[in-house]
């Protein structure tokens, strides 16, 4: 199964999360895709994330985008998995300290929360310092994200496999090129 992460404030409505499941019903793989939408709260995001990966029958990939690869490194080095990394949130826990106390709107459903100081306790309890086992991950960012630096996401998953592709942005715009690649890995 792969299981598909979407970002902060986003939902499984994403244009990657609706891409790759469509892209994987047309070859009929679509019972082996899910894009939970996930709490707010990362705590409660990475309990539902493995009480998915415990339930699946097989082994579990992952694909996470910005704040959802933060959470997919977490769930791959602590089960072994296997993880794309698509424009990645590398250090969120330190990115997101300035939203502590921000109110905050899903981009989808509309629905708001407050960013508290637990949501940055829940984050920075995931920040893992180094990754233990580089070969499991493939990193896919472009250089015009203007959201993430590239570069910090290059840095930290030394030893991963890795594009890097000019221009582009945060949604990486070549993200349908690269489905065949995603399932493959």
């Amino acid at each position: 199964m792969i299981l598909y992460i979407h970002g902060f404030n986003s939902s499984s409505q994403s244009g990657k999360a609706l891409a790759m499941g469509q892209w994987m019903a047309g070859r009929g793989l679509g019972e082996s895709f899910a894009a939970p939408d996930l709490p707010h709260r990362p705590a409660e995001a990475i309990g539902m994330l493995e009480a998915l990966i415990d339930a699946a029958h097989g082994r579990v990939k992952l694909v996470g985008s910005s704040l959802g690869g933060f959470y997919a490194t977490w769930l791959a080095e602590k089960h072994d998995l296997k993880a794309v990394l698509v424009n990645p949130c590398v250090h969120c826990d330190e990115k997101l300290s300035g939203q502590i106390d921000q109110l905050q709107t899903n981009w989808h459903d509309g629905g708001n929360y407050l960013f508290t100081e637990r949501h940055h306790a829940e984050l920075t309890g995931l920040h893992l310092a180094a990754l233990r086992r580089p070969q499991n991950f493939l990193l896919l960012v472009e250089t015009g994200d203007a959201v993430l630096d590239h570069c910090e996401a290059v840095a930290y998953y030394t030893g991963a496999r890795q594009v890097v592709l000019p221009g582009g942005d945060h949604g990486f715009s070549r993200f349908l090129d690269y489905l065949p690649d995603i399932v493959a890995f």
